[in-house]
């Protein structure tokens, strides 16, 4: 019956948002209690915390294990070939002050096995320093590479979408989220298409197992509105 509900609440907030009733959402008082407390604790995170949740450390390694696998020699170069290109360079940088020629150097990388639709993909974990000197948690940043793959939502034959799976999947998060999709970038590997995207101590997900019913429904609705209002 709950996830009735979720998913009754989801088409309501979806639909409103095609339809253009969506603009009063966006007020903060609006947003469902969760979503505000949830940004108030984002604000004040930091690499620490974002170190212990993604990769189980501080220190500035990616420990093996269930999630993350060894790369052969092959990945490994490819992935420091990919992360000095001008692009990734850009990406890297304009983040936290950093500065446009500040050495960026490969600390450690993994292949990321993040669920059942990471196996067969292409999915990385790269932690970088920027800055010179000693590695600490002031400079340190951790890498998301991810294989794009093709939708599976049909193309709207009158609307401009890239044909590129990772330029698309970069393009719809800079309709979602400018904020989200400006730390995005297209790239290739393995004569693939990939998304390169740091990922930062602000980026917290909402656990469903921890909420109400009442909770669920409001932020399903809430979110769902987010998603159409991006997607019109």
């Amino acid at each position: 019956m709950t996830t009735a509900h979720i998913l009754e609440e989801m088409m309501n907030g979806y639909e409103g948002a095609l339809a253009g009733r969506f603009n009063g959402q966006t007020e903060k008082n609006h947003r469902p209690n969760l979503i505000r407390a949830i940004l108030d604790q984002a604000v004040h995170r930091n690499w620490r915390q974002l170190a212990k949740e993604r990769i189980e450390d501080v220190r500035p390694t990616i420990p093996l294990g269930k999630r993350f696998w060894a790369l052969t020699k092959r990945e490994r170069k490819a992935l420091k070939d990919l992360l000095k290109s001008d692009g990734a360079r850009e990406l890297i940088t304009a983040l936290k002050g950093r500065r446009e020629h500040d050495k960026i150097e490969v600390l450690d990388a993994a292949y990321w096995m993040k669920g059942c639709s990471s196996l067969g993909r292409l999915r990385y974990a790269v932690l970088i320093s920027v800055a010179d000197g000693e590695p600490d948690s002031n400079n340190l940043c951790l890498i998301d590479i991810k294989e794009g793959v093709l939708a599976a939502a049909p193309r709207a034959k009158d609307a401009k979408m890239p044909r590129d799976n990772a330029e698309r999947v970069v393009a719809g998060g800079r309709a979602l989220s400018p904020n989200l999709g400006e730390r995005m970038m297209a790239a290739r590997l393995f004569d693939k298409s990939v998304t390169e995207r740091e990922l930062m101590p602000q980026d917290l997900k909402i656990e469903i197992a921890q909420l109400s019913r009442e909770q669920a429904t409001a932020i399903a609705g809430y979110l769902a509105g987010v998603v159409g209002r991006a997607q019109a």
